[in-house]
């Protein structure tokens, strides 16, 4: 980066006056580590975050898509990724905090780090035990940019060999937009039904929008 001044090098910046000074796109850079033949990796970042509409844009985006920005190949666009995905984690309960999830707001805490903004649309269950503390979230089905086929025997066996007493059902909308579609709230009634024959309480069904959810069981849907 011989054209920027050493001072405001992202990596100099971050040593001096720490991480919480950088721009967005200086932290990119940052990651990046280096430019190209024809481009520093400030101006990459740049041009990356224009690509992906700003550092939110990132979360929802594929190693392909980042890998057309010039100057990003797939190497660092896995370097992206990965910055991204253990910035997600730090958001997420640790496996041994025994999380208890009383109301639809404290299921979306729980997943919206985990499960929300992704690309594709992914549909899983977090199995709870009798108190409706969390044993494991599980994804079971990953679809497309607006769909995934679940079955509910694929639900209720995991739910079973998972010893869980409740589930809550969890997807998310690649739009980001949480509002159910027909198809859901069919999916929906269908798996709650299938509960109580299997005598597996369904609590609830969230749907994880970008930073918004949508609870069944918070609108009086189940």
């Amino acid at each position: 980066m011989i054209d920027v001044a050493v001072d405001d090098r992202p990596r100099e910046k971050l040593a001096r006056h720490g991480v919480a000074a950088l721009g967005d796109n200086e932290l990119v850079a940052a990651i990046l580590g280096s430019g190209c033949r024809h481009s520093n990796a400030l101006a990459i970042a740049n041009e990356l975050l224009t690509a992906r509409g700003g550092v939110h844009g990132l979360v929802r985006s594929t190693c392909d898509e980042l890998a057309r920005v010039a100057g990003i190949g797939r190497a660092k666009a896995a370097q992206v990724l990965a910055a991204v995905e253990l910035g997600r984690r730090t958001l997420a309960h640790g496996p041994s905090a025994r999380i208890q999830l009383r109301t639809p707001a404290d299921a979306a805490r729980y997943l919206l780090p985990q499960f929300g903004s992704r690309p594709v649309e992914q549909f899983g269950v977090v199995l709870l035990d009798t108190k409706h503390r969390v044993l494991r979230a599980t994804v079971l089905t990953i679809g497309s940019l607006n769909a995934t086929a679940v079955q509910p025997r694929e639900v209720f066996r995991e739910a079973a060999l998972g010893g869980a007493a409740a589930i809550v059902m969890f997807h998310n909308h690649p739009s980001g937009d949480p509002i159910p579609s027909p198809d859901d709230v069919e999916l929906t009634r269908r798996l709650a039904a299938a509960g109580v024959v299997m005598g597996i309480d369904v609590v609830d069904h969230i749907i994880l929008g970008d930073v918004r959810y949508w609870s069944f069981k918070e609108m009086g849907q189940l």
